[in-house]
């Protein structure tokens, strides 16, 4: 058996003498094989000509599924180079604090994360840049690592004021991660995002299984209790996995 074979294998199922049935039972077999992570993104579908002959089809129904699966974003088609699994795509208004757990799962992914990191010190020149202190004082530095369906989705870099936040000292943040646990434990009053296209260190680059040359989209947001400093968190996306969105009014004059 050949691995194609292998990789597209089933249950013998009854045969299928509606062309749009079966058409729609390739997108499903695509779409399954996508969720679950067995196609990973940038993995390459196997080629039409493959597809049919597995499906006992014809290209034109192969390419039918293929067309409307590229039409919702699930993968791309590349000129003489066959079909690629996308990235996932979340969308996020400027405007609010979202858990990644909803963007993760709102694309019917499996959600879990990693915590990579926690240590308590006393802040850094570039933590205090970073939280706006004027003075050293102690930190709690948190790193972790969302995943889609056991895909890389988001690094997490994350510093916590513990003269704001004491409590925090006595999390592990093992079971439950730091945005849902901060969020339901401490009232903030402000926030701020800024958001820019960096390219990773190598570090970063390591846990989401990417180059450091791959652009990538930073979003950084600080959060403030009237004017005590909470937490700030840098969140590194791949490029084109995520979308920021704003919907607004016209200001009344």
């Amino acid at each position: 058996m050949t691995a194609l074979a292998r990789e597209l294998s089933r249950p013998k199922r009854p045969p299928v003498s509606d062309a749009g049935t079966l058409h729609a039972r390739i997108q499903d077999d695509i779409k399954q094989r996508i969720s679950t992570g067995h196609w990973p993104p940038g993995h390459r579908i196997p080629f039409e000509i493959d597809l049919a002959r597995s499906y006992a089809c014809s290209r034109m129904t192969v390419n039918k599924a293929l067309r409307e699966l590229a039409h919702t974003g699930l993968i791309e088609r590349r000129r003489k180079a066959g079909s690629f699994v996308c990235a996932p795509k979340s969308q996020a208004p400027l405007l609010e604090i979202r858990d990644i757990k909803d963007e993760v799962e709102a694309l019917g992914l499996v959600y879990r994360f990693v915590r990579l990191g926690l240590r308590k010190r006393l802040s850094s020149e570039t933590d205090r840049r970073r939280l706006g202190l004027t003075k050293t004082m102690p930190v709690l530095a948190i790193t972790c690592l969302h995943l889609g369906s056991e895909t890389p989705f988001c690094y997490e870099d994350r510093l916590i004021n513990v003269a704001s936040i004491p409590v925090a000292v006595g999390e592990t943040f093992r079971t439950i991660a730091p945005g849902p646990w901060l969020v339901s434990h401490v009232p903030w009053t402000e926030a701020e995002h800024r958001i820019r296209a960096d390219s990773p260190n190598a570090r970063i680059a390591a846990h989401l299984r990417i180059s450091t040359s791959t652009p990538c989209l930073m979003v950084d947001r600080m959060t403030w209790s009237e004017r005590d400093p909470l937490t700030h968190v840098r969140f590194v996306y791949l490029g084109g996995a995520r979308e920021l969105v704003a919907r607004f009014r016209p200001a009344t004059r």
